[in-house]
């Protein structure tokens, strides 16, 4: 099994080889809002009031820290690969790139001069761009709590909003937005969509989302979401992850409401499984807390692995992180008493 890069608030922590051992914490303990890898290369994403934002990275043995220079931004919350290059998404919601490994940074203006912009409104934890998405070939997908999904064709240089749906319940429009407030926006109103976590599905244009209101997937490269909750306990969650080969299969982690808690249904965890492509669900909680359960799986908690069976892994607030060998059929703890965990990822 691939090691399991754990993004916490105290630094980032590894968990190596098929017994977990965990080394760490690394990042000078910096909050780690999100990492990859592969080989023996590392990149962490973080930062914070006190320290500034940065991008740290291992080669071989040794850390570095780049602090950019990332114009505009307080704190860094996603890094990935994009065939030569990496992106990197910031709070407040700005995309940068790299050309030479990491060491300088630039920011890509053509996703904040796009019109509408300037009215995007933060989520509970600020303006975010917290998830990015490459298919290597000039396909960008990004989603921006409480903006919603963006797309660009051409490497980042011009970008479409993708926040319209398709299916029931309800008619062709934007998708839903209403955060218990009392002020659901029409359904010509693209923006304000909150997009909590995207994941591409094995197939070409195939991509899986949770929302703020329900699970979504899109079989178009986001231009049209159809809802695929039906099934599920609840509408509201954060993480999304998808099989790499099997194009109906994916996970989610639902939590019994945005303002009652956050935590799982009747306080079981489960983490649920579709091998339908959302048309069905399976709660999984073998090796799970059955009970007296009231942790939250963040937006970036949770991952699947590249393997033959891939494996699932996801981290909680209250410090644990989960895996699965099996994808998602039983689970055992891996490691506890972490800091808070931001996300968890496969190493590649």
């Amino acid at each position: 099994m691939a090691d399991i890069l754990v993004g916490t608030t105290k630094g980032l922590f590894i968990l190596e080889g098929p017994d977990f051992r965990l080394t760490g914490p690394f990042c000078q303990g910096w909050p780690i809002n999100h990492a990859i890898g592969r080989g023996d290369q590392v990149f962490a994403a973080g930062g914070g009031k006190w320290f500034g934002c940065g991008i740290w990275r291992r080669q071989g043995g040794d850390w570095t820290l780049s602090q950019g220079p990332f114009e505009g931004a307080e704190q860094m919350w996603s890094v990935a690969y994009d065939g030569d290059r990496l992106l990197a998404g910031s709070k407040p919601a700005y995309l940068y790139e790299s050309l030479n490994g990491g060491e300088s940074w630039r920011r890509l203006d053509a996703l904040t001069d796009q019109p509408g912009a300037d009215t995007w409104m933060p989520g509970a934890a600020g303006l975010t761009l917290h998830t990015i998405l490459s298919d290597g070939k000039g396909g960008l997908w990004v989603g921006i709590s409480a903006a919603g999904v963006f797309e660009s064709r051409d490497g980042g240089q011009s970008w479409q909003m993708r926040n319209r749906r398709g299916n029931r319940p309800g008619p062709a429009g934007a998708l839903p937005r209403d955060w218990g407030d009392g002020n659901e926006f029409r359904q010509e109103d693209e923006i304000f969509s909150c997009v909590h976590n995207l994941a591409f599905g094995a197939a070409e244009g195939l991509i899986y989302m949770q929302n703020h209101q329900g699970v979504y997937r899109s079989r178009d490269g986001g231009a049209v979401w159809e809802e695929i909750t039906e099934g599920l306990p609840s509408t509201f969650g954060f993480p999304v992850g998808a099989h790499p080969r099997d194009k109906g299969t994916l996970w989610v982690f639902p939590l019994n409401g945005d303002a009652i808690g956050r935590y799982p249904l009747d306080g079981r965890a489960l983490v649920w499984k579709s091998t339908d492509g959302g048309e069905t669900w399976q709660g999984k909680g073998q090796g799970l807390p059955a009970q007296d359960c009231f942790f939250t799986v963040l937006r970036q908690g949770l991952s699947v692995s590249r393997g033959t069976p891939c494996a699932v892994a996801f981290g909680t607030n209250s410090g644990s992180v989960f895996v699965s060998a099996d994808e998602g059929e039983t689970w055992r703890e891996a490691a506890r008493h972490l800091p808070t965990v931001l996300s968890v990822e496969f190493m590649q």
